[in-house]
């Protein structure tokens, strides 16, 4: 079922007779099979509002994210959270749309300085499980107001509402960028470096290391600044292993790609598994894990590639497991904003 305004969503839960699995650009499976009528929000797209100076944009749930791109590209303005286009790693086609970049609070490496896909949210607009519309935060930042429902909707994967609109705050694409490539070997060795870099004022946006690649240190904005602050860092690592700066645009944006995008691990056999943690004890879930292994976030977030058979989502939940009082709590939320239990039932459970 596709539909195309809020006045069709919210008629379509309304009459739902039976479980819905809300889909976007469908680039993402999930870990498990859902049951349930596809509810299709790729009707619902197009920008809304876009204000350059007041670097704000709202946009329909379905819009394509490279649209969104596109447009800002054109006034040198970007995401800030730096959505990740995972279709290489997963084999998957559609295109990735804001709804279901909210949805999964993809956010990519900028997150260690910029925040995740939630810390850019100023407001939303979605229908409960009753089919009931409910609006929060504002358009503009200085509107933002009431209840956090904002931040609640991301990363709830549509468990608590189907999203009609959202509304982002964004940030000025950088005049210069410069890539350090550290050649560190080992996930403690490369935590040690990335803490480093990121524990000193030179305002990093991305820590990350690769195998076969090393370690990987960005920093971005005013061309004298980012001089300045990739020499003082070059001196910090200086006593981690052997050290060249990239300053060429598009091979930094290359370099970075390959990290959001998870490009090491592209039509390889086996299972990527993808674990947040600490990242004061990667280095010990790396040794655990065994096989291959890429980090960012500094550290906080592991891609490993395993054996064939080793991916044990049939047996466990893709979800960390909440404390008792805290899984009270989530399906006391459940319950308030989806009655019926219609809204992608399972997915988080």
């Amino acid at each position: 079922m596709r539909v195309a305004s809020e006045e069709e969503l919210a008629e379509a839960i309304r009459s739902a007779a039976g479980p819905l699995r809300i889909r976007g650009g469908g680039t993402r499976p999930v870990g498990r099979p859902l049951a349930g009528e596809v509810l299709d929000l790729s009707g619902m797209a197009g920008i809304r509002l876009y204000e350059p100076g007041a670097l704000t944009l709202v946009a329909g749930a379905g819009t394509p994210l490279a649209e969104v791109e596109a447009v800002l590209a054109a006034e040198a303005q970007r995401l800030a959270f730096e959505p990740a286009d995972w279709r290489g790693l997963l084999g998957t086609e559609g295109g990735s749309t804001l709804g279901g970049i909210v949805a999964a609070n993809v956010s990519g490496p900028r997150r260690v300085q910029a925040g995740a896909c939630r810390d850019a949210l100023l407001g939303v607009r979605f229908v409960d499980g009753t089919g009931a519309l409910v609006k929060n935060g504002g358009r503009v930042m200085k509107n933002v107001t009431g209840y956090d429902l904002v931040k609640l909707m991301a990363g709830s994967w549509g468990t608590l509402g189907v999203m009609s609109e959202v509304a982002l705050r964004l940030l000025p694409a950088p005049a210069a960028v410069a890539v350090l490539c550290l050649g560190v070997e080992g996930a403690a060795a490369a935590g040690a470096a990335m803490t480093a870099a990121l524990g000193s004022p030179h305002d990093v946006t991305g820590a990350a290391w690769l195998p076969g690649q090393g370690g990987l240190i960005r920093v971005e904005g005013l061309a004298q600044s980012v001089t300045y602050r990739a020499g003082r860092l070059g001196s910090l690592l200086a006593g981690h292993g052997p050290l060249q700066v990239e300053r060429d645009p598009e091979a930094c944006a290359a370099i970075w790609r390959r990290v959001a995008e998870v490009a090491p691990f592209h039509g390889r056999a086996g299972d990527v598994w993808r674990i947040s943690a600490r990242p004061s004890v990667a280095p010990a879930i790396v040794a655990a894990l065994g096989g291959e292994v890429m980090l960012d976030w500094g550290g906080g977030l592991i891609w490993a590639l395993l054996p064939e058979g080793s991916d044990a989502r049939a047996r466990i939940a893709p979800f960390q497991p909440e404390p008792p009082a805290l899984a009270a709590l989530s399906a006391g939320i459940r319950a308030r904003f989806d009655p019926r239990g219609i809204l992608n039932p399972g997915l988080m459970g």
